[in-house]
């Protein structure tokens, strides 16, 4: 029996009042215990994280905002049963997973019912997507707006996401790299004025088969699922506590055969992603470089930074002897890629370098990592540092060393269960069932209903298409139906997209109809008494012909008219008022003259508009010396000392600042 195994039962009998003989157990069995096993109690978590290498269980309570780990154990895989995260051979996985259940059982002498499991990051596809929004005239930007916008571009990372693949995908979150506004970078839209809106942003997906294998292991073991997750998200609750999250941090949990990659900012998790290489590509090349097997390469991975010179016997039974210097030129070049894609996928994501990094996982350990993921991501050494610093801050153990990087999934999803870390610790119910949530933080209706298999357009609706043809040489323009709008219930009540959902809420949701889309015949347009035979592109054709856009159509004895365009009232109405409000906007007192202010710290003079209309602050962008066709960072705006806006009236002497914002090292 391992040592450690026979200091838990120890343990076990003690807090049980009873007597441990290491003399009478043999590994599976624990002795003077009584034979009948107390049911899982309704505040004890059992968090089960499978992993491509191994399979770890925890078990805990909640103890005064903290999770108490009573016990944790680990096996590794007899066999390949994972691939890159996703359960591949079942029955191994849940042999496996039920020898971990046993031994906790034993140990704690409990029967273990209830499991609390995360679905595998390493399987999340990311796809970024942009998309734009244009207006006639500039117009204040609202709340909606940018929903729109942000919708419009998460349609089209959708669209390539299921013409890409037949798997059915979820979506799980996306994160907004990128705002541009009339061409110029920006961090925020909210406020400001102008006419083309553009986003680039990062979906990411989750097939629905890493879910559905997940339940299945879990139902072949005989236990129900208490809550799920995702890995980044677990391991990011266990190594960055809730209260630094206001700060801009990512997660990087570095498995055997890929790396998690999680941000948060604001007080919420933003995003997420994964990088395609991870541990495995440095035990292979030492494989490759020193002729030795699997075990060996990871031993002599794992030793890399403690006493040397290293050992190790070679597939041919020869012995020998390494420095570490010399390791550390065998495995620099697999070293160097793995960095180089973390740090990539993080700005791709993040849009920028974050206020630090957390690495995690068994691959963190890896002696010299942490420097050269700094490098590349132009930060200071200092704020790229190894994840478990932080766990004691939300987890403790009367006997076990916790403060370990590959603890950080396994405790991440016991401690988001155990403490309500995430939105699976409550329930939402969709037209009448459980929702499934992947996020933490607040969750609007439109999250959930992604995350369920809706699409945007069942949300948004889609007016019919449009119908533009040319009679006797005048466009002519006939528009499609309107929409049937989805109907959406929060609570009995109707609520928007964009409501935030809280715990216990239930939502009913009846998705959008299609417009019908326009079709008109001949007969509709020349009158069904029309004598003479028409031509649609110098072709004859019957009355009863269905005109299709870009049809050209000759019918003699009809007169020359002015293009039509048929529209409904209310959209009519809804133009008219906008043109108001622009005409009144643009009605303003003229100031006539030219405007002088202060410009980083220069005079500059603003010369007169050819209308005499006020200066805004967007009208001093060409005085302030910045390349706007090449900016790599967010521009900052200031107005005497206080944020600025595009929209924001000038007034003669005024303070300015425009200038790229510095990123955080």
């Amino acid at each position: 029996m391992r040592r450690r195994e026979i200091v838990a039962r120890r343990r076990v009998a003690a807090r049980l009042g009873l007597t441990f003989d290491d003399d009478n157990t043999n590994g599976n069995e624990v002795a003077a215990l009584p034979e009948e096993y107390r049911e899982q109690g309704q505040d004890e978590v059992f968090a089960l994280d499978i992993g491509t290498r191994s399979i770890v269980g925890a078990v805990g309570r909640a103890e005064d905002g903290r999770f108490h780990v009573l016990d944790i154990e680990t096996e590794e895989h007899g066999k390949r049963a994972m691939l890159d995260g996703q359960i591949e051979d079942i029955d191994q996985v849940v042999r496996i997973a039920q020898q971990v259940v046993q031994r906790l059982e034993q140990r704690l002498h409990i029967r273990l019912k209830r499991v609390c499991v995360a679905a595998a990051g390493r399987s999340l596809r990311s796809q970024k997507a942009d998309y734009k929004l244009e207006y006639e005239e500039p117009r204040q930007i609202s709340d909606e707006m940018v929903n729109q916008l942000e919708a419009g571009a998460l349609a089209a990372a959708e669209a390539v996401v299921l013409h890409e693949k037949e798997s059915y995908f979820y979506m799980v979150g996306y994160t907004a790299a990128q705002y541009r506004l009339d061409g110029y970078p920006m961090s925020t839209l909210q406020g400001h004025r102008g006419r083309r809106l553009e986003v680039d942003l990062v979906a990411t997906f989750l097939p629905r088969e890493v879910v559905d294998s997940l339940y299945t292991v879990v139902g072949r073991m005989g236990l129900e699922v208490a809550s799920l997750t995702l890995e980044p998200i677990a391991s990011l609750n266990a190594a960055i506590p809730v209260d630094i999250r206001l700060l801009n941090l990512v997660l990087v949990d570095i498995g055997a055969g890929t790396s998690d990659i999680a941000v948060c900012r604001d007080g919420s998790v933003v995003g997420y992603t994964m990088a395609t290489v991870a541990g495995d590509e440095i035990t292979e090349l030492l494989m490759k470089k020193l002729l030795i097997d699997f075990k060996t390469a990871e031993n002599l991975k794992m030793a890399m930074g403690g006493k040397e010179p290293l050992r190790y016997t070679d597939i041919l039974g020869m012995q020998h002897k390494i420095t570490l210097v010399k390791m550390q030129d065998l495995i620099q070049p697999a070293m160097e890629q793995l960095a180089k894609e973390i740090a990539a996928k993080i700005l791709e994501l993040n849009g920028m370098a974050p206020s630090a990094v957390f690495l995690a996982g068994g691959g963190s350990k890896l002696y010299g990592l942490r420097q050269v993921v700094a490098e590349h991501l132009k930060m200071d050494e200092a704020r790229v540092t190894i994840a478990g610093n932080h766990f004691e801050k939300n987890a403790f153990s009367d006997d076990l060393e916790l403060n370990n990087p590959e603890y950080s999934t396994p405790l991440g999803i016991a401690i988001s269960a155990a403490l309500g870390m995430i939105n699976d610790s409550y329930m939402v119910t969709l037209n009448g069932l459980p929702a499934k949530l992947f996020r933490s933080g607040t969750l609007t209706i439109r999250d959930i209903l992604l995350m369920n298999g809706c699409r945007y357009g069942d949300m948004m609706g889609r007016t019919g298409a449009n119908l533009s043809f040319i009679l006797n040489g005048e466009r002519k323009f006939v528009r499609g139906g309107q929409c049937k709008p989805a109907k959406i219930l929060l609570n009995g009540i109707e609520a928007e997209p964009s409501a935030v959902v809280h715990a216990g809420d239930n939502i009913d949701f009846e998705p959008a109809t299609p417009g019908q889309n326009a079709a008109r015949t001949l007969a509709d347009i020349l009158g069904g008494d029309y004598a003479a035979t028409p031509l649609v592109n110098d072709e004859p054709a019957d009355l009863d012909y269905q005109i299709k856009t870009g049809d050209v159509i000759i019918a003699d004895g009809m007169p020359h008219s002015k293009p039509v365009i048929i529209e409904s009232e209310e959209n009519l109405a809804q133009e008219d008022i906008a043109a108001d409000e622009d005409k009144d906007e643009r009605n303003e007192v003229p100031m006539g003259r030219p405007l002088s202010v202060n410009l980083n710290g220069q005079r500059v003079s603003l010369m007169p508009k050819p209308q005499g209309e006020p200066h805004y602050l967007v009208d001093a962008l060409p005085h302030a010396d910045l390349d706007f066709q090449n900016l790599d960072k967010p521009v900052e705006l200031f107005v005497n000392g206080l944020p600025g806006q595009f929209s924001q009236k000038l007034l003669e002497g005024d303070d300015v600042v425009i200038r790229c914002q510095e990123l955080t090292k």
